[in-house]
């Protein structure tokens, strides 16, 4: 995508654009959704790469993203988002799932409703579930820095490229063949980029490659290496998940497995004898000279002790006179001995080292001239030193090189597997939020909504617990109820079956229709009279719902609570009947349906949740309310339970004062 295509995505400034234009195809990955490849960007966390999603997908939908209108439908929404997060098993779902938001428009409904009905045939399995806990994103490798070889040319432009494709590794500017040959004494492999020095002859291992920073990952392996070490629990992670949901997966994950059991954490390669017996060697090489020179040491000392040795005044006379010393004792006396002392030390060092092509050289070490004490020849065992690390660095360059072909070719698969995985956990939510809450896919027809069975998650009670509610309006109603009886539980219901419909979601419900609404408007209850400022605050909040032809949904629990009663129920029937005769639906909680139907200059249709009576001082509710029904009061149920307990005429006289107001309503 083009820098101002991205920028028409609302909160997607210059300098976001720029980084998410780093990313290959930013197209797909917005319209997908992807949170995971969006946070590939440099500077993009998933939280961050989330909203980003999310705005680009309104904006590819024509959605306002105006749905949720007020406070409370916000929070019905975060509750509802809440529940499925609590269901996911990776940050990476979380984060995944703020995505899907109640929209207006029908294309992104339908979109996310046909993901959702392939979600909900998945199986969340405890297996699938336990290995999705070790997945998560792929991260980039740290810092690589490859110090035992270099690049070389004798080209100013070659160089540059080369330091910009190859940052890992120093490159040497030379002018001939005796700089490659320097560089050579001191790197275990020099890649020359200029064809120029073709067939050069220098000690150490030098190739000519001029095509090199074509495929700059052959020439730093450890590039590939450090990647997959990083990702390696991860990787495994995504094909178990795969494995116990039988997945079709991007790559042969039991290729991948055994690919990755040759890497150390490290990066470096596992499990081969010959890089193994190096890397000892080289460790345990001072160690061993030093037994191996202990070795001969103890030989000798215990020979000279065994022996008398004679020396005629003659023959020391002689030997004084010719400067010799110990050495030419030795050599004379001891001559057998000091051959098998020496022996025995180069035996130790060989068999120490283990290695059949360095015996020679390390039994040179130890020279035939006789010493006492026995000294190894630094000069040698440096040199031995040198060999080794040289053969150990091109083995290990060589296994390199073979690993990391083999895992070159995983390198997409490997982001298919885990990005696979991780959309399976956000599909596993929708499901185990589907079973949880026994949820169907609504229909979308008609006016208003209608709920058969529906049951609200939002309840503090456990959701086996919770007794279904039907309920439908077209138009407009109020809901009457005694306290306490659910009436503002069944408006948290609506209102959550409408936001997770029109997320495109299954809702906690037998059946449910719905009205495609173009916004959500829930009015809380106020807490207390409001001042005159926001009182006429939020008269200019209703006004607005009745202006237009939108489509909306208002739910509104207990507006009365805003001033006076009996200014209340004026104003509330006002504004039932300006949104009667528009394009909304509206239920309107209150306690003074009674009065609010009387004021209204036409038919209020009045709904109530009715109490069937008192048991042990508990009210006993039918939860679906009743259509075209004023429900009793709470008052009304004591007196007529009094009434018929205890037979007083005042109690009578009461109850018939409670029938006569109804029937005068």
């Amino acid at each position: 995508m083009e820098r101002e295509e991205l920028q028409a995505i609302p909160g997607v400034g210059a300098k976001t654009a720029d980084r998410l234009a780093e990313l290959d195809d930013t197209e797909t990955l917005l319209s997908a959704g992807d949170v995971a490849g969006l946070a590939k960007a440099p500077g993009i966390s998933e939280g961050r790469a989330a909203r980003i999603a999310r705005a680009a997908i309104r904006h590819d939908h024509d959605d306002s993203g105006d749905f949720l209108s007020t406070p409370r439908a916000r929070e019905l929404y975060e509750s509802a988002l809440g529940l499925l997060q609590e269901r996911a098993v990776t940050e990476y779902a979380e984060k995944r799932l703020e995505t899907f938001y109640p929209s207006a428009t029908e294309s992104r409904i339908e979109e996310v409703r046909a993901f959702a009905r392939q979600a909900v045939e998945r199986e969340p399995s405890d297996e699938v579930v336990e290995a999705l806990g070790g997945v998560e994103p792929l991260e980039p490798p740290r810092d690589v820095r490859v110090r035992d070889r270099c690049l070389a040319t004798n080209d100013a432009e070659a160089y540059s490229a080369a330091r910009e494709a190859v940052p890992e590794m120093s490159v040497e500017l030379v002018d001939d063949a005796r700089g490659i040959a320097d560089l050579a004494r001191g790197y275990s492999t020099v890649v020359v980029l200029d064809e120029e020095f073709s067939g050069i002859d220098v000690e150490g291992e030098v190739r000519v490659e001029p095509a090199a920073l074509e495929e700059p990952e052959r020439l730093v392996p450890e590039r590939t290496l450090a990647f997959f070490a990083r990702n390696r629990d991860r990787l495994r992670a995504a094909a178990a998940v795969h494995r116990a949901a039988d997945l079709d997966a991007p790559c042969d994950v039991e290729a991948l497995d055994e690919a990755l059991s040759r890497l150390n954490e490290d990066g470096t390669v596992a499990g081969d004898e010959t890089l193994d017996k190096l890397e000892d060697a080289l460790d345990d090489l001072d160690a061993a000279v030093s037994m191996a020179e202990n070795t001969a040491n103890d030989r000798l000392r215990e020979a000279i002790e065994e022996r008398d040795v004679t020396i005629e005044g003659a023959d020391l006379l002689s030997l004084v006179e010719r400067g010799a010393g110990v050495d030419s004792l030795l050599d004379r006396e001891l001559a057998d001995e000091y051959a098998d002392a020496i022996d025995a030390a180069r035996n130790h060092l060989a068999d120490a080292l283990g290695l059949d092509d360095y015996e020679s050289m390390a039994r040179q070490a130890f020279g035939d001239d006789p010493t006492f004490p026995v000294e190894h020849d630094e000069r040698v065992v440096s040199q031995l030193r040198e060999e080794l690390n040289a053969e150990r660095d091109r083995r290990a360059a060589a296994l390199k090189r073979e690993l990391a072909d083999d895992l070159r070719e995983m390198r997409d698969p490997a982001d298919e597997l885990v990005d696979a995985a991780l959309e399976l956990d956000v599909e596993l939510a929708i499901a185990r939020f589907a079973r949880d809450f026994d949820c169907t896919f609504p229909t979308f027809e008609g006016r208003g909504f209608e709920i058969r069975g529906g049951r609200s998650p939002l309840l503090d009670v456990d959701f086996a617990a919770v007794e279904p509610v039907d309920y439908g309006v077209e138009g407009v109603a109020l809901l009457s109820g005694v306290n306490s009886g659910g009436k503002t539980s069944t408006l948290d219901l609506v209102g959550l079956v409408v936001v997770l419909g029109q997320m495109g979601l299954p809702v906690p419900a037998d059946e449910a229709r719905l009205e495609r609404f173009e916004a959500l408007h829930y009015q809380a209850k106020t807490q207390g009279t409001l001042d005159a400022g926001a009182f006429e605050s939020t008269l200019r909040e209703f006004g607005s719902l009745v202006e237009g032809d939108r489509t909306r949904l208002v739910l509104v629990d207990e507006l009365e609570s805003i001033t006076e009663p009996g200014a209340s129920a004026v104003i509330i029937a006002g504004i039932l009947e300006a949104l009667e005769e528009s394009a909304s639906t509206a239920v309107f909680v209150s306690h003074l349906a009674g009065e609010i139907r009387e004021a209204a200059d036409a038919d209020v249709t009045v709904d109530g949740i009715e109490a069937v009576g008192l048991e042990d001082g508990e009210l006993r509710v039918n939860r679906s309310p009743v259509k075209n029904h004023l429900a009793r009061s709470t008052p009304e149920l004591i007196v007529e339970k009094l009434a018929e307990e205890d037979g007083d005429a005042l109690y009578d006289e009461l109850l018939e004062k409670f029938e006569a107001t109804q029937q005068a309503e």
